[in-house]
């Protein structure tokens, strides 16, 4: 979303230079925070995460020989396919992708696992191949399901590309954000952005999970997801009504920043007028609720199927309100208010 870009950089102007994101998934806004020159601190739970954050925010790019990692990249290109967990669980037992790209994922993350584990670009080559994989797919976006009939890109070969670096430092951090957010240094810009309903990143993108830990896992069900996804260990308290007002209370008590951005939605289990008094309560001298218009996730436009797949119910909406809530000075917030990105949103109860 632009207006977070825009907030990054007007909090650069102010002076702010450190950066967290604490629910950082694919690492999008985390990876923007870097190319406007932040020292930025990625977080998640997910070893998919890990991985990316380990490429994108704690990889200087300027470090990296690109040479030596091109031909680390060609030299697994040429390796000749092999029938493993891989191709029978996402090939075979189930469609996530055409049998030669799945036989060439197995012996291009075999060949990782053995000759590369320790070696410094060790996140970057997994990255190559996960990205590599997720443009040759059948689904609509999220491994919840696949597509009936196999999508046009997925008949296309796997290849392996150099991932776009950034340069400059970063760290990436592995664990649950309530047990990091207290552990965490101070930030200038912090932007939380936690799950908001029962879908959970562990299963949406279960097989990305399995693709970086390469433990070959039990699984269940026509999506052939872990059976480990079952366990209460991978289960988030963001993810249960009940209990996720009061974890996304206590993550904005502990973590220190003087800028605090909270990203959430109209259809969340948490309204903004309830984290705008949280923010207020920590001491904020100044909180702005942004709206925009926004596409709801792929699986909520697609329809309402029941466990046969079969088709139940219908979308009523296809768009949802992302709100955008800021909490820091007055000063960086007047500037916030007049400039592009943000200039364009609605602001709260003005719709």
């Amino acid at each position: 979303m632009p207006a977070l870009g825009q907030i990054a950089a007007t909090a650069y102007d102010a002076g702010a230079r450190s950066a967290l994101d604490l629910f950082s998934g694919t690492t999008r806004v985390a990876q923007e925070f870097k190319r406007q020159g932040f020292m930025t601190t990625a977080c998640d739970i997910a070893s998919y995460s890990e991985v990316l954050a380990q490429c994108y925010i704690a990889t200087d790019a300027d470090e990296v020989d690109r040479a030596e990692l091109e031909a680390i990249l060609q030299k697994l290109s040429a390796l000749p396919g092999k029938r493993g967990y891989f191709t029978k669980t996402f090939c075979e037992e189930s469609l996530y992708f055409q049998v030669k790209n799945g036989m060439r994922i197995d012996a291009i993350r075999d060949a990782i696992e053995c000759d590369y584990k320790d070696h410094p670009y060790y996140p970057v080559i997994l990255t190559s191949l996960m990205l590599a994989a997720d443009r040759v797919d059948s689904t609509t976006g999220l491994q919840m399901a696949y597509l009936k009939e196999y999508a046009q890109r997925s008949y296309n070969d796997l290849e392996l590309r150099v991932p776009e670096l950034i340069s400059g430092s970063g760290q990436a951090l592995q664990g649950d954000a309530l047990e990091l957010a207290p552990q965490l240094d101070h930030f200038d810009l912090a932007y939380l952005d936690p799950p908001y309903n029962q879908h959970r990143y562990y299963t949406n993108y279960h097989i990305w999970e399995t693709l970086i830990r390469w433990d070959a896992p039990e699984h269940y069900g026509k999506a052939c997801k872990r059976l480990d996804a079952r366990d209460d260990g991978t289960k988030s308290p963001f993810n249960y009504k009940a209990r996720m007002a009061a974890s996304l209370e206590k993550v904005i008590k502990e973590v220190s920043a003087d800028t605090l951005v909270v990203s959430y939605n109209n259809e969340s289990w948490v309204c903004a007028e309830q984290i705008e008094d949280w923010l207020r309560a920590k001491g904020y001298g100044a909180v702005q609720t942004f709206n925009f218009d926004f596409k709801r996730y792929v699986g909520a436009q697609i329809g309402i199927y029941n466990k046969k797949g079969e088709k139940v119910g219908k979308v009523d909406h296809l768009n949802n309100i992302e709100h955008i809530i800021v909490a820091c000075t007055e000063e960086v917030l007047n500037s916030l208010s007049i400039e592009g990105a943000l200039n364009e949103a609605v602001k709260d109860g003005n719709r």
